[in-house]
């Protein structure tokens, strides 16, 4: 295989396990499991697989001293970005559907970005033809996001007639969801990928006093344990919802666990080293298709036309800040011969 393909294979596996994981998380709430025990079993097992890779590759090398300041920080990161965000996720996504989990990823780059500006990381000028398009991208995402919450359409039902799990009756009657429950589970997912952007900028802090990657998502994922093991035990006291069994529970904590968290880590490092994180970025949307096809055919889920309007909506709003962001990269003298050459 030539080594130019490798990047473009390598990064539909990671969108493949993203909509997995989209699927086997809504199964397994489907099948009765608490989502709080859910996050706390997921990032202990992330935390089990990570801990060996940490200690061979950084510990015995070049770890640098963790100060008690930059522990806070990790503390507090490992709060916002892991255990509120995947908690805050797991709700919204019983009160919704697979396929809006999906689609909802797709806005956290203009969330990320609409973030970065507030804290003066990022700049906008509406000026420039980069800035109008970051512009355009932010409203094309809140226009989306609105779509998806406030509309839902007619039932697109033609691939769910083919579903392969035995629990369809359960989705269609989830697929005719109070709407108000269905309002509350989109803003759920909306506040969750705002948190998880929230980490994602203040991470760019903490890594410069601390720059071990592979030993900082091993502690961030160490500190989401406790901290989901105490969200969790206030919150089920029923030992009956601790036991996982040999089930699609089961799967999807391991799953989980070590794929999304620790497989994507690296495969994830690999793509941006070799291709950027722009090209990383602009894959999100494989996800969104895979999960729509996948969810109507394996749990037979009602797709809506709101959904999927709201989908394109988030897609090109995504699409606009990185074609913003990757104008704004481009050397000025090229950017002067592109537009001498237009004009």
């Amino acid at each position: 295989m030539k080594g130019s393909k490798k990047p473009y294979l390598v990064v539909i596996l990671i969108e493949a396990i993203y909509a997995a994981m989209f699927l086997l998380s809504k199964a397994a709430f489907d099948h009765g499991m608490n989502n709080f025990i859910f996050v706390f079993y997921r990032q202990t097992t992330a935390t089990i697989f990570l801990i060996p890779f940490a200690f061979f590759f950084e510990c015995r090398k070049t770890a640098p001293p963790l100060t008690l300041v930059t522990f806070c920080k990790i503390f507090f990161l490992s709060f916002l970005g892991i255990s509120a965000s995947l908690d805050i996720y797991g709700i919204g996504l019983i009160y919704t559907s697979a396929t809006l989990a999906a689609a909802t990823t797709n806005c956290l780059p203009v969330i990320t970005f609409f973030l970065a500006l507030i804290l003066r990381i990022e700049n906008l000028k509406v000026t420039s033809t980069s800035g109008v398009a970051k512009l355009v991208g932010v409203v094309a995402c809140l226009t989306g996001s609105a779509i998806l919450a406030f509309y839902k359409g007619p039932h697109l039902e033609v691939l769910s007639h083919y579903h392969v799990l035995g629990y369809h009756k359960n989705q269609q009657h989830l697929g005719r969801v109070a709407s108000g429950t269905w309002i509350k589970g989109c803003f759920l997912l909306l506040l969750s990928n705002t948190f998880w952007g929230m980490w994602l900028v203040l991470q760019t802090y903490v890594i410069k006093g601390y720059p071990s990657k592979l030993l900082l998502t091993t502690l961030q994922c160490f500190l989401s344990s406790i901290q989901s093991l105490g969200i969790a035990l206030a919150v089920e006291r029923d030992i009956e919802q601790w036991k996982l069994g040999w089930n699609v529970r089961l799967l999807a904590v391991v799953y989980c666990g070590i794929m999304v968290t620790g497989v994507t880590y690296y495969l994830q490092t690999w793509v941006i080293e070799k291709k950027g994180p722009v090209f990383l970025a602009m894959a999100t949307p494989l996800a969104l298709i895979m999960t729509i096809f996948s969810s109507a055919v394996l749990l037979g889920e009602i797709i809506t036309l709101g959904s999927l309007l709201g989908g394109i909506a988030l897609v090109i709003g995504l699409y606009c800040v990185l074609w913003g962001k990757s104008r704004e990269q481009m050397p000025k003298a090229s950017l002067d011969l592109e537009e001498a050459s237009s004009g």
